[in-house]
């Protein structure tokens, strides 16, 4: 009686059969965010299409129409079916490119933020000794400097060398990488945690046995084990850096005006809403109250997925 060895699943099998996509097909609140954020990110790239006008072209700009209400409201135009902020632009459209600068800064910062914490905790966890301490004090110094301090050095210092103008033009560079100088403590020390535990079992030592390089034992074979943690991490930050711009470009601090975000959307329309044009400052919270829970809520489910003590196999 002849045996035949079982086929290897696929990636895409064992994806299929996961309990990752187990829960998710059992959690209504999990695909309710995730439909919208989807939709919120491909509206947002898809801004210069769907846009009503270019808010980035002056002459579609007019200033006649400044302030004009919702489509709800009396006195509203139907040609600005949110209405129009101070300087004329539609709100709608400014909204939609807005977004999509809000969520470019926080993915960008996200990953900048994931690479150098996650190759400092790599390193720190898995040499140890004076590579792991300095890293450490490293974090521990950075962790004292909250992102607006780190923003208002940066700013400073780039604005004095370099002028306002180049700030200005490279705002969302600048916004990326100060948000993500400010937050990579956050993975450095998940990742070293986890590196710390994996580097003592046994698939380690038979690495070394076989004669392997260190980074190869790094990168191949420890990283690999230690990714779950940063995953939810990034669910979680991505929310946190959205908020951090948006708090920036209200301070002034973050996006010019002429190149809104949601953040400086908010500020431009809050000295306007004791003359009652509310909408110009509400409308835009309204979408980043919205982004943020999204994101929240999603990552709050994938940390429960991703937890071993609460898997049901």
């Amino acid at each position: 009686m002849s045996t035949y060895a079982s086929p290897t699943p696929t990636r895409w099998a064992r994806f299929r059969d996961s309990y990752f996509l187990y829960s998710f097909k059992r959690t209504w609140s999990a695909q309710l965010c995730l439909a919208i954020f989807v939709s919120l990110v491909i509206i947002a790239f898809l801004a210069p299409w769907l846009a009503p006008t270019d808010p980035y072209d002056l002459r579609q700009i007019d200033i006649l129409a400044s302030e004009l209400p919702p489509f709800w409201i009396a006195g509203a135009d139907e040609m600005y079916m949110l209405g129009t902020d101070a300087q004329g632009r539609d709100l709608l459209s400014i909204i939609l490119y807005g977004t999509r600068v809000s969520l470019i800064i926080g993915f960008g910062a996200v990953l900048l933020q994931a690479l150098l914490g996650v190759t400092f905790g790599l390193l720190a966890g898995y040499l140890g000794g004076r590579v792991d301490a300095l890293l450490m004090r490293l974090a521990d110094i950075q962790l004292s400097f909250s992102t607006l301090m780190v923003a208002i050095v940066v700013g400073a210092i780039v604005k004095a060398t370099l002028g306002s103008s180049f700030y200005s033009e490279y705002a969302v560079l600048m916004l990326i990488l100060i948000i993500g100088l400010a937050e990579w403590p956050q993975y450095a020390r998940t990742v070293r945690a986890s590196v710390l535990a994996e580097r003592s079992k046994e698939y380690v030592d038979a690495a070394r046995v076989m004669g392997l390089g260190s980074r190869r034992i790094m990168f191949r074979h420890v990283l690999p084990n230690t990714l779950s943690p940063v995953f939810v991490i990034s669910t979680v930050q991505i929310a946190n850096a959205i908020i951090s711009e948006a708090a920036l470009s209200f301070l002034g601090l973050g996006m010019p005006e002429t190149h809104p975000s949601l953040g400086s959307l908010i500020k431009s329309g809050f000295d306007y809403i004791q003359s009652g044009s509310w909408w110009i400052t509400l409308i835009p919270g309204v979408v980043l109250v919205v982004l943020v829970l999204t994101i929240n809520l999603l990552g709050d489910w994938v940390r429960d997925v991703m937890n071993p003590r609460l898997y049901k196999g």
